[in-house]
């Protein structure tokens, strides 16, 4: 999300006469456009400004800038802590950067953190900022009005609102003309999105067609998917079009029913796992990822166990996987105690990481001896001799170049892998 909000940014200031530079030394703005789902996050960004407040002393027309849910989340507060910042800017006040960046030439700083009831940027064509030219994201939706107990978005980035679908479309096609073959549509809750129209409605499942339709050769993927919301026709869609990619994230955060109503997640495990059913039913080649959180509130030693069962069952091909990190404002900040012992957190997280890497061992190996379409993404970080890409399970595949190049669609055959990626050899 923070990288499809940074390209909105660009776009709003290349129209003021600004260019991007990746030297910071030379820059007269810098953004730093933040993330407030962990603690771990918000001191990274606060260890960044402390070399961006250096930076300012030797120039002193530099303006700093913090965008995004922590500038959300802290609001003035931010200014009071961190003095040489000149503009705290929320998700949904980009537009207003310009009249904002004049304003701090009289040596005040400025603040607008007002979250919108519309979608904001629909009709604002961002600046690419990916390296490859490949794989792009359009978001299609922002905020969210689920309201888990544990989590900050809807604080800091508003109610959830969706996209004309035509505005979405005509960006998926703007991308197809500059060569993209890959576009990854983007929301806090995918699923839930809706759009109604002249009597017309429009849900998840439609646009995914739709954008499939743009062309044959625009691979499709999405982020996030909540549980709650994953429909046996988003799923028959999947499996159906051809270009939209056989992968799903689909975030469990707990295994344990009596946890996940804790968590606020309006889903119980049978109801997962029922939902990983129909998926592998249907898609039996799918790629399966989640979010696991470690040592949530009154999290019990049996409720662990339930987590380690579950991902065990599922046999995901990957994981992000966090000790639970309290957020100041959410409902178990204010309501529930962060009661679970850090050696605990830790002695549990560990688990579930020697769990996820046994299971993306055993679930690559499986692989070994299938054809995979790779889409070919960048030249190996080990050699130039190699390229990587992905296959559409969204695993990592590294091959021998040939005469390949970056963009191309190509067959490869899967000879050896370890945990993280799969090793192939082109198939002619």
């Amino acid at each position: 999300m923070n990288v499809s909000d940074s390209e909105v940014v660009v776009s709003i200031l290349e129209k003021e006469g600004y260019t991007l530079t990746e030297d910071q030394a030379e820059a007269d703005l810098i953004f730093v456009n933040t993330c407030s789902i962990r603690d771990h996050a918000e001191k990274r960004v606060r260890n960044r400004m402390q070399e961006f407040k250096h930076l300012k002393t030797k120039k002193s027309n530099l303006k700093i800038g913090v965008l995004g849910c922590m500038a959300e989340r802290l609001k003035t507060t931010l200014l009071e802590e961190e003095k040489f910042v000149d503009m705290v800017v929320g998700p949904d006040a980009y537009r207003d950067l310009p009249k904002l960046i004049k304003e701090t030439e009289s040596g005040r700083q400025m603040v607008n953190v007002e979250l919108s009831l519309e979608e904001t940027y629909a009709d604002i064509t961002p600046v690419r900022l990916d390296k490859n030219g490949v794989s792009g994201f359009i978001s299609i939706m922002r905020g969210c009005d689920n309201y888990c107990a544990y989590c900050v978005v809807p604080y800091t980035r508003g109610h959830e609102r969706s996209r004309d679908p035509k505005s979405i479309l005509a960006e998926a096609q703007d991308m197809v003309a500059k060569g993209y073959k890959e576009v990854t549509l983007l929301g806090q809750n995918v699923n839930s999105f809706h759009w109604k129209e002249d009597g017309v409605e429009v849900g998840f499942a439609d646009l995914m067609r739709m954008v499939a339709a743009v062309s044959p050769q625009l691979r499709v993927r999405f982020a996030t998917s909540h549980p709650k919301d994953i429909s046996d026709e988003l799923i028959e869609t999947i499996a159906k079009v051809p270009n939209i990619c056989n992968s799903i994230h689909l975030p469990v955060q707990s295994g344990s029913s009596s946890c996940l109503k804790r968590m606020k997640r309006v889903y119980t495990r049978e109801w997962y796992l029922n939902r990983i059913e129909k998926i592998k039913e249907l898609i039996p080649d799918c790629g399966l990822s989640t979010d696991i959180i470690c040592g949530f509130s009154g999290e019990t030693e049996d409720e662990h166990k339930d987590t380690v069962s579950l991902m065990k069952q599922v046999s995901y091909d990957y994981a992000f996987m966090f000790k639970y990190s309290e957020r100041p404002d959410t409902f178990a900040a204010n309501k529930m105690p962060d009661d679970v012992p850090e050696d605990i957190k830790g002695q549990r997280l560990q688990e579930v990481i020697a769990i996820q890497q046994a299971s993306s061992l055993k679930n690559n190996k499986n692989d070994i001896g299938k054809v995979f379409e790779v889409l070919v993404e960048n030249v190996s970080k080990r050699s130039t001799e190699q390229m990587s890409g992905r296959t559409q399970q969204n695993k990592v595949m590294v091959f021998n170049r040939k005469d390949t190049k970056i963009g191309d669609y190509i067959k490869v055959k899967c000879m050896d892998c370890t945990a993280a990626t799969l090793l192939g050899e082109i198939v002619e």
